[in-house]
Order: C-alpha cells, then structure tokens, then sequence
C-alpha cells in the first residue's frame, strides 16, 4: 500500500481527529489512527469506543488496504517538516515507511481490521443546520452544562427539534443557558442530550465550514455529516429535566445596563469577595446599580456604582461572581436586561441587542442568599 500526501493538508486533518483520542486508552489499537485507502481518497478516523471521527484526505495512490498508525509518533512527525510531499509505503508485514525531501522514516503499523468499526445508524432522523448556527449554538450553551457524574443527563447539552424551532438547552443546576433558532426548523420533533467532548470538537471545527452540518441521530447515537468530515458519538441516556419549570415567569423588577462595563465591575469587585462563596451583592434603586463584595476572613472589600436604567422596586440580591461573568462574557451584545421576581428566585439574563434574526438567548443564574 503506498500513498503521496501534502504533509500540512494531513498534518491539520489529523490534529483535529486526534482530539477524539483519550490519553489513558484502555485498548492500546485507540491509540492509534485508522488509515482506509481507496485510490485517491485516503479515510482517517480516531475513535474512543464514545465518540467516532473521520476525515477524507486527497492523496495521490492507485492502492487499496488499511492500517493503524501510532497517532502520538506521526504527530509529532509531522509537526517538524516544512509543507512537502510526504510518501507512505507499508514494507513487510507491519511496518510503514515514510519519506520525506529530508529522509527516511520507519514506523510500526497495526492490521486495520483490529480497528473498532463506526456505528451504523439504521434509519435515522435527519436534520440540517447551518453550520455557523450550529458552533454558535454549542459555544453558547456548553459552559453551562455541569461535571457531575451522578447526574450524567446534565452534563451535556439538551438537543431540542421541532417544526417551528432548534433549541438548545444546558445547565449544571446554578446556571441554565436555553438557546433557541426560530430561522431553522425540523420536520420531525425530537430530543437528545449530547455529550461535552464530541460537542467541543465540533466546536472547534465548525467555526470555519460555512455550509449545512447533517446532522442524524436515533435514540441512542447521533451523526455529524460536514464538509469531508464525519462525527459519530453516543447520546447520553436518560431524561432531561423541565427546564421550563425552573424559569421564573413573572420579573417585574427589570434592570438593563451597559455589558462591558457590567462585566468589567463583576470582575473588579469579585477579586475582593470570599474565596469559597465568590458572592457579590448587587444593589438596585433608580437610575444606579451598586456592586459590592466582601471577604470577611482578610478583612477586603470592594464597592462600585454603575449607572443603569431600572424599573421596579429597590432590591438586593446576592450572585456568584464566576457564573455571572461566564454569562456576559458568552453574550454579544452592548446592553444586557437582568429580570428579577425575589432576592431568592433565579435572575434572569437576556441580550438587548446583537443578536441574529430568529436567535433567542435567555441565560438564568441562582442566587446566593446574602449574608447580614
């Protein structure tokens, strides 16, 4: 089996399929990538048994086979050479070599059959998505989604299609992003929880595609379908909770200011705020928010006024200054909204301005109950 490839074309394929390789495999063949030749066409793919990837790569070849190549060795291999051609050509049984304008290079190859094969989705639903709406959708809500074990359901991002709307919820029980395109639609209703890692390699690839991501799924499996890649991942199993019930529906007191320097004083006056609580103590009446925070054990505190505009009763509530500054720094926008009901009911975060036609971001933090 003997190949010609552009070592920066492969090289950059294969950094993004080895982002699915974990570095504690329990089969050592993980550790590897699948290489599937088919004349000009050569199949690579990284899978962790979860999650399965796969790129076409155009090569120069009139063989046919597969293997499997230490992905770690060629990585870092190919990192080191200048844009070249590179020639693959296996020699014996179970070894690879490569040459390059420098040298010669001799690597151990595994059988491809030893390969764990992609799932098959029989008859799945399909939808397509815009493939800047879908980065924008997973960049928006994954920082949400929790790392706690016990709850696998919530630890991933909430997938919610039908006819009318995508909707794309997270949330680790202190925080809830709910994302939602009213511009894009299924022709089917359905629901599924992805799972985090496959969601932030689509992530980092789908930034630049500006064509439509297929995207198939089943009850347990879902299918990625972009440009000359293809992702194959298990959905996380289980019921996701109603997210619609922890949404408080009555906020009469409404206070819209401006988000940089919202974010800037959260993040100023944070520094001064217990380490274990993080807690900051927002203070509304008229036309001035006041930011203020205090960590009793070394005797630090910090005071800040904005002006704002803000209608209802004067009140204050007490934040998380870590999940307050994550969601305005996950907003676009140059003014923000900040719904509230009670010091004890969840606050919520809307964008007034900078978003698309047919987006629709609402972001919900808990409160922290203030001290004194």
């Amino acid at each position: 089996m003997k190949f010609i490839v552009s070592s920066s074309h492969l090289l950059k394929q294969l950094q993004v399929l080895g982002g699915v390789i974990n570095s504690n495999n329990t089969l050592p063949i993980l550790d590897n990538f699948l290489f599937e030749l088919s004349e000009n066409q050569l199949t690579a793919s990284a899978s962790d048994l979860e999650t399965t990837m796969s790129a076409v790569i155009d090569v120069e070849s009139t063989d046919s086979g597969s293997i499997a190549i230490n992905a770690r060795l060629l990585l870092d291999t190919l990192k080191t050479f200048p844009d070249q051609p590179l020639t693959f050509k296996t020699q014996g049984e179970n070894t690879i070599e490569i040459s390059s304008e420098q040298g010669k290079y001799d690597m151990a190859f595994y059988s491809g059959e030893e390969f764990p094969k992609a799932i098959e989705l029989p008859s799945p639903t399909s939808t397509e998505i815009p493939a800047h709406v879908l980065a924008t959708a997973i960049a928006k809500t994954i920082f949400a989604a929790g790392n706690d074990d016990l709850r696998p359901v919530m630890s991933g991002v909430f997938f919610q299609f039908n006819s009318k709307e995508l909707t794309f919820v997270a949330t680790d029980a202190h925080k809830l992003v709910k994302y939602t395109r009213k511009d894009v639609s299924a022709d089917k209703s359905a629901e599924f929880i992805m799972p985090k890692k496959p969601l932030n390699l689509l992530k980092g690839i789908l930034g630049g595609a500006d064509e439509n991501v297929l995207v198939e799924y089943n009850d347990t499996n879902a299918k990625f379908t972009f440009d000359n890649v293809v992702l194959v991942c298990r959905l996380i199993d289980g019921k996701y909770p109603n997210y619609e019930a922890v949404i408080p529906k009555e906020n009469p007191n409404k206070l819209t200011v401006d988000r940089a320097s919202f974010l800037n004083s959260v993040r100023r006056v944070s520094i001064f705020s217990s380490k274990t609580t993080h807690q900051i103590r927002l203070k509304m009446a008229g036309t001035e928010l006041n930011i203020s925070a205090e960590d009793l054990d070394y005797a630090n505190k910090a005071d800040e006024r904005l002006s704002c505009d803000y209608q209802g009763d004067d009140m204050q509530i007490g934040f998380n200054s870590r999940f307050l500054s994550e969601m305005l720094n996950n907003l676009n926008a140059n003014d923000v909204q900040l719904e509230m009901s009670l010091p004890n009911r969840a606050g919520i975060l809307t964008p007034i301005d900078g978003t698309e036609d047919g987006e629709h971001i609402t972001m919900l933090v808990m409160p922290v109950m203030l001290n004194g």
